[in-house]
């Protein structure tokens, strides 16, 4: 998984069709996805449930891109191995989801997955880092987590931070939470290159109709890359 800064658009999963995954994940990737973004749901850490790493294994045989696999659940660390064995390419904790997070990405790392850490937005950029070289993307959230559609909340500062103190490191910067057009350019410019998308990639097809996917995908990476 070689490091470079261009834009990339992650649709969520949440927003397909969760009784065709397999052929929502090959649409979505057909019409131009570079991730595939996966939310995993505990129904603790966040109000609400998802899938677990049966699902996420399953996924995977269909995911020829990157999976790119978002956990709001605590602990964290007791399933990490789970998630490697499932076949995550990039795994994201949340700072918030316990105390111990330098031995949470070391663990990831260590599973030979790429070690993310996830920001609320009540949570400031300066939180992360103490943990910036054990990081190779750090997720911002624009909405709380738990569910897809909500209102975009600008973090654009944060984001401007962020890319601060990463410096010349290689680290990506996600955007998770209310990404469509209108959006995608404002966090892009203030250094964000990762944008995962649900409803605004969805919106309007089907895997009988995949063409909206394409559609949405490059509207959301034209209004990005005008932004760079």
């Amino acid at each position: 998984m070689p490091f470079d800064r261009r834009v990339k658009i992650a649709p969520s999963i949440l927003s397909a069709d969760f009784a065709d995954f397999g052929r929502e994940i090959q649409a979505i990737e057909a019409q131009g996805a570079d991730w595939v973004h996966v939310d995993v749901m505990d129904g603790h850490f966040v109000p609400n449930l998802t899938f677990g790493p049966p699902a996420v294994k399953a996924f995977r045989r269909h995911v020829k891109t990157v999976m790119d696999v978002h956990l709001m659940i605590a602990p964290v660390d007791p399933f990490i191995e789970a998630y490697a064995d499932a076949g995550a390419d990039i795994l994201t904790a949340h700072l918030e989801a316990g105390p111990h997070s330098h031995r949470t990405l070391q663990a990831i790392r260590g599973a030979g997955m790429k070690a993310g850490i996830a920001l609320n937005p009540g949570t400031p950029a300066q939180a992360v880092e103490p943990l910036l070289d054990l990081t190779d993307l750090i997720c911002v959230m624009t909405v709380n987590p738990g569910f897809g559609g909500q209102k975009f909340l600008d973090m654009t500062a944060k984001i401007r931070a962020l890319r601060s103190l990463i410096g010349d490191r290689p680290i990506h910067i996600e955007i998770d939470g209310g990404v469509d057009p209108t959006t995608a350019p404002l966090v892009v410019a203030a250094g964000a290159d990762v944008l995962v998308a649900g409803s605004a990639v969805f919106r309007g097809g089907s895997v009988d109709d995949p063409a909206p996917y394409g559609q949405n995908i490059r509207a959301i990476r034209d209004a990005a890359n005008a932004a760079t």
